[in-house]
Parts: C-alpha cells; structure tokens; sequence
C-alpha cells in the first residue's frame, strides 16, 4: 500500500505523484502575469491614443483583483521549498519581485480615485502582500533556496519597500487635494457663470458652447485627481525607481546568459519544469510594458521642470515642502481620541496613549517631509543630468520658431494673437496646486487643444441618417401630438401610463414596418434613422428623467426595438409577414390594435392580476408596450378618418413624419444635456463627462442647425424635457393644419373595463 503513493504507518507522500501538478501551477501563474501585462498595456495605449502622457490607470488599479492577480502572479518569489535550481528558476524568482515593483510603480495614479475607506483597505492590503514577498525572499536568501543573484534581489527589495512608503504616504495626501481642488472648483465655476450665465432655455450658438466648454474642459481636466497624482512629484519619482528595477532585472538576465562563467547555477530540474520559462518570458515583458508609464512621467516631469533650471529663485522654491502634504497628518494630530481610549480608567494611561499617538504622527510628519524632500532631490539630478540635452532640443526649437515666423503671412498674425488670447484667457481655469504655478502655461499648451480634438471625432461620427430624418420633419411639430389622441381613444384600464419619448419612436416604427407595399430601401432608411435617433434619446433620457420615474417605460421601449430591430417582430408579432398578409393600412391598423389589446389582457392576466389598478409606472414592460400599441394605432385610425389615408404610401410618409416631429421635439433638449454633463459629476468623473459633452457636442453641430429653423414652443427647461408637457402646451395645437383644429382637447375620458 505504501508504494502507492501514501503510508496509512508513516504518512509519507510519493514525491512524484506530490510535484505532478506543479506545471500546472507553473501556467496559472503565468496566466496571471499575462493578465497584468494585458491591463498595463491596455493603459499604456489608452493614455497614448488619448495623448494622456501621465497615462492614467484605466484597466489596472489597486484593488481586491488587481492584488489577487499581483499574488498568484508572484507566487514564485515566496515559494520556499520547490526546487528551483536553474538560471530560468532563479530569474523567473528575481522577475517575480521586479513585478510587483513595476505593478506599484504603474498603478500609482489610480490612489487618486479611491475614497478615504477605500483607500485605507487597498494600501492595508497591499502592505501586506508587499511585506509577506520581503520576508519570503530574506527567508529563501537565509536557507539557500535563492543562491544567486543575491545583490539583485537586495535592490529590488530595497525599492519595493521605498515604494510601499512612498504609496502610502501619498494615499494621505488624496483626501487633500480632492478637498482643495473641489473648493476651487466651484470657485472657477461661480466665474464661468458669471462670465457666460448657463442659461438652458436661451440657445447658445455651436461657437459659444464650444468655448464654455473649452473652460470647463481646462477645470475638469486639470483637477482631475488621476492627473494630479500623475504629476505629483512622489509619482514622478517613482518612475525613477521603476525604471532602476527594469534595469536590475535586465542586468541579471544579459549577466546569466552572456557571463554564465561569473554564475554557478545547481543541475536539475525543476519542479515547475518548462513553464518557469514561460513565467519568466511573461513576467520580463510584463516588466518592460510596465515600466514605460511611470518612466514617462518621470521623463516628462523633468521636460517640464527644466525650463526653469537656470532660475535660482524657482530652485530654491523646488525644495519647499508644500502644506499640503503634511496637512491631513497635521489634521490627524488635532483630532480628540476616539470613545474607546476614554474607557480606560487610569488617566495615566490615556495621557500615554495621547503622547505615544502625537509622537507617532511626528514621526510620520517627519518621514512625509523626508520622502517629498527625496524626490525632489530625484528629479533635480535627473534634470541637471539631461539639461544638456534638452538645452540643445530648446535652441533648435527656437531657431525652427523664428525661422518660421520669417515665412509667416500677415494674415497669419491674427489668428496668432487670438490664440494667445485664449490661451491666456483658458489660464485663469487652471486648477494647480501649490507649487505648481510654473506648470499652468505647460498645461494650457498642452491641452488646450483637446476640445478641438474631440470636437473633430465627433464631427466625423455625425449620425447621417438621423439627419435625414429630422430634415422631414413638419414646421410645427405637429406629430407630437397627432400619435397619441388621448381625448378621443378609450382607454384600457383607469389610468394611462405617462409616455416617454422613445417608446412612440418605436411604436410607430412597428408599424411603419407592418404596412403592405412599401419599398425595401425606404424600410431600411427608416430603420437607420430610428436606430441613430434612438442612441441620442435614450443618452438624453438617461439625464431628463429626474423627477418622473419613466425606468420601467424605457425599458419596454429598449425590449420592443431589440425584437424589431433584430428579427422584424413586434412582441413575437411578425411585421413582415403581417405586411404581406393584410391589403390596406386600415386593415393594418384595426388588426394591430385588436392584437395589442387581446396581448394586454392576455399579459394583465400572467403578470399583473393584482397589480393593474396600481401605479402604471409600475406596469410590466410588456403590457406598457402593448398598451402604447393600441393607443398609437388607435389614433392613426382616428386621423385616417380625418385625413383619408387612402395608400400605405401615404400613411408611411404621415408616420415618417411623426417620428421626424418627436425626434426634433426631443432633440431640442440637446443642450440642456450637454449642459448637464459638464455640471453635475463627481471629481472622479467630471474629465470624462466633459469629454462626452464636446463630443457630443461636434456630433450633433448639424441637428442643432436643424432645430434652429423649427418654430418651438414657449416652455421651461423642465416642460421640454417631458414629451407630455409638450402635448399639454396649447401650442401644439395651434402650430397644426386645420385639420387637426377637429380634436377635442376637453372630451371625457373613456376606459373600457376588462375585468
């Protein structure tokens, strides 16, 4: 029984069915460094697509997965038993410490986005791991399961403890930035408004827009809490310290594969076998992908830095430690104990726990000095270091600047001054902090451009067939009204549902696509022009709907066009063969609302037995749908009396024309939106959701200049945001042909009882 594998007298293991799955660890754990090489990848080319050169941590933060994948990709570097006696094991040990170095390094802006509880579990977390690597590695170093490379892995031990102090250290200084940046953030805001007052109902013109955004763009995007831990100088230090452990780690690699005489490596195999290769391949490249971030903020920390390296006065400015980065520890040591230290009865006691707690913040006080103070001192030997080189760079520049203001136009002069002009105008809503006067120019130039950028995309991703629709639309808006005649359809319960704006897009579009004899292209156009159509509406929905709860009505409206959109079918209804089958559209419409009314008693009797005579906001998605189904064509057959819509031709133009008039009645909320998002986000957000604004901005340039030409009702803000109380307005109905001066605004409501 012994020879099996296991002992029942002595308990002892067969070592070769015990190692058998070591491979297999051996790929689990490169899988996870493949993981951390994807997301940091993922980052570098965001930032660089984006032009964000202090690349911020999108795809990979300190956070519970990012520290599981840290943990199982390092798992060789505290593996303290397996043997591990070749080159590609030792290095695939040394290239496990330089990751989580790199990983510190890389994700070191994302501190800027956490909150203060946050924060605290994710640096608590990461000292832990950080602490258990350094005690592994001392402990593989004492016993001889490390026998080479012992001077690389002191350096690189070294450094990942100097990171963990300098990570932690700068997490305190988050809850003070963000405090300070928001304050003058509604300081520059309370300036924007009173400069350009943000009124929605007013129409601003494209121009106008673009520069208010231009100004938000700068606030937003210089207080952006990722950008100003990116640019922060413990940052940009550890750069520094990443790009050293790179190069310790490829100095170890060149050293034993091309100076093997200088190394002594054990025979054997592995018990992880061939996949320390592969660890060692993927945590290397992991390594090298890593480090260009933090590389490139140090580089471009010192680009910025050196134009100021000859000013004596700048200099000494440099080493002034900022308030700021002692003011939460400062903060801390005016705070009274907590109830807890006040339970101990002995007053002697207390008084310790008081003075051992003050003595503690001194000392953290004084190593948060030591810290900013050293890297400092960093980036001034890294600056006096290649200011030889960018000092050439510079004077090269200069000679192509004034070459090139030789051959300038005088037409071209202008357009210089104005730029200046901006530029100087954009500077007053640069967010910095102190000590970082020197970098607002730098930031403008920089980034002043950005809004153009964006602007531009968005021009390019211009909804064309959207355009085309709303170009159809009647002078009035008339549709708005015509597409739901509430005065004159009987309802089918109490109470009707409020509408929204897409759930009639879609509804009429069903049937637009249930009508007999209508071309193929003019189908597909509509169709385009919807889908386009319905992307912008729900956008705006998503910040119109802040008083009326419209979710579950929004929802029906994204289920039904999911069906037709996809197989031509509404609520499992074919479209397509109901056209084929049916000769006259008003055949069309008694059959379509005959089958939403039976699909809403069928559905009140699965889904709402008990719930119908509650809220109608409250209603399944399905029974609102089959309910505006019956209302919308209802009131298509109320008008065909009216009108005489004797081909489906005829009735597909009118409902083109319906949808066109909502789609323009909605998208005169454009700006409102826009509005909106520069405003109302959080620090965390208020970048992107600037960013989202210009673009939306450039991709709607076209359908703002549509709106323009339309009559539009005198309604407040909070009215054209609500498609009911563009119904309600008397304005509606004014704006109409005369045909439609026939409907009753003051009939009786009629239900039909379906009990």
């Amino acid at each position: 029984m012994g020879g099996q594998g296991c002992s029942a007298a002595d308990g002892l293991l067969n070592d070769d069915n015990f190692n058998e799955p070591m491979p297999w660890i051996g790929i689990y754990i490169a899988v996870a460094s493949l993981a951390c090489l994807a997301a940091m990848a993922a980052d570098f080319i965001h930032g660089f697509r984006f032009r964000k050169f202090w690349f911020p941590c999108n795809y990979f933060s300190i956070n519970a997965t990012s520290l599981t994948l840290i943990a199982v990709a390092t798992k060789l570097s505290v593996d303290l038993n397996s043997l591990m006696p070749s080159r590609c094991d030792q290095l695939s040990k040394l290239s496990s410490a330089a990751l989580i170095c790199t990983v510190m390094g890389n994700s070191m802006p994302s501190l800027g986005t956490m909150g203060n509880e946050e924060l605290f579990m994710n640096i608590m977390a990461l000292g832990i791991l950080v602490i258990t690597i350094i005690v592994n590695i001392c402990i593989q170093l004492a016993t001889g399961a490390i026998f080479v490379f012992w001077k690389e892995h002191a350096f690189i031990m070294f450094i990942m403890l100097v990171l963990l102090i300098v990570l932690s250290f700068s997490a305190l200084t988050v809850p003070t930035t963000k405090r300070y940046l928001e304050y003058k953030y509604n300081k520059k805001h309370e300036l924007a408004l009173k400069e350009a007052p943000c009124e929605i109902n007013c129409k601003k013109s494209v121009r106008k827009l673009k520069e208010d955004l231009n100004k938000y763009w700068m606030m937003a995007h210089t207080c952006s809490p990722q950008f100003v831990m990116g640019r922060s100088v413990t940052c940009t230090a550890s750069g520094a310290f990443c790009l050293v452990c790179a190069a310790i780690l490829g100095e170890a690699i060149i050293r034993s594969y091309y100076m093997p005489r200088s190394l002594n490596f054990c025979s054997g195999d592995s018990d992880y076998k061939w996949t320390t290769s592969l660890v060692l391949v993927t945590q290397t490249a992991a390594v090298g992908v890593g480090t260009i971030a933090p590389a490139c903020r140090w580089l471009f920390a010192i680009r910025f830095r050196c134009p100021y390296r000859g000013n004596k006065k700048e200099w000494r400015k440099e080493f002034r430690v900022e308030n700021y980065w002692i003011q939460k520890l400062e903060e801390l040591k005016d705070c009274p104990l907590t109830s807890a230290i006040f339970k101990l009865r002995s007053r002697y006691s207390r008084r310790v726990v008081h003075d051992v707690r003050n003595r503690v913040l001194d000392i953290c006080v004084s190593m948060q000095i030591g810290i900013v103070f050293t890297s400092k001192m960093i980036r001034f030997l890294s600056i006096f270091t290649v200011s030889k080189v960018l000092l050439f760079c510079e004077r090269w520049r200069e000679l192509q600047r004034k070459l090139q203001f030789c051959i300038t136009v005088l037409s071209n002069d202008s357009e210089q001054d104005f730029l200046q002009d901006s530029e100087k105008d954009l500077s007053r809503f640069v967010l910095h902090l102190e000590g970082e006067e020197a970098l607002v120019d730098l930031m403008i130039k920089r980034n002043c451009d950005a809004t153009s950028h964006w602007f531009q995309r968005g021009k390019k991703a211009q909804p064309k067939h959207l355009m085309n629709l709303l170009e159809k639309s009647s002078p009035g808006l008339k549709g708005v009204a015509e597409f739901d005649m509430c005065g004159q359809v009987p309802s089918l319960d109490h109470e009707e549902p409020p509408n929204c704006w897409s759930l009639p897009l879609v509804t009429l579009t069903s049937i637009a696509l249930a009508l007999p004899n209508i071309d193929g292209s003019s189908i597909k156009e509509l169709k385009r022009g919807v889908s386009e159509g319905l992307v912008c509406v729900k956008h705006m929905e998503y910040y119109l709907d802040a008083k009326a709860d419209l979710t579950n009505i929004k929802k029906a409206a994204e289920v039904v066009w999911t069906e037709v959109d996809l197989y031509q079918k509404w609520l499992e209804v074919d479209l397509t063969k109901f056209s084929l089958s049916r000769e006259t559209p008003t055949e069309v419409l008694k059959e379509l609302a005959e089958i939403a009314r039976n699909k809403f008693l069928e559905l009140k009797k699965v889904h709402m037995a008990t719930c119908l005579k509650e809220n109608p906001l409250k209603w399944h998605v399905k029974v609102l749908a089959a309910n505006s189904m019956y209302r919308v064509s209802r009131s298509l057959l109320l008008n065909d009396e009216r009108i005489n819509y004797q081909t489906s031709e005829k009735l597909f133009d009118a409902i083109t024309v319906m949808i066109s008039d909502i789609s323009c009645a909605c998208m005169t909320n454009l700006q409102q939106v826009i509005s909106v998002k520069w405003l109302n986000s959080a620090i965390e957000e208020r970048e992107e959701s600037v960013r989202q604004a210009v673009f939306i901005l450039g991709k709607t340039q076209e359908i703002l200049k549509i709106l323009d030409q339309k009559m539009l009702p005198d309604l407040d803000s909070c009215q054209m945001a609500c498609i009911d109380e563009w119904r309600k307005s008397s304005w509606t109905f004014d704006s109409s042909s005369p045909e439609t001066d026939t409907i009753s605004s003051g009939s009786t409501d009629v239900y039909i009882g379906i009990d």
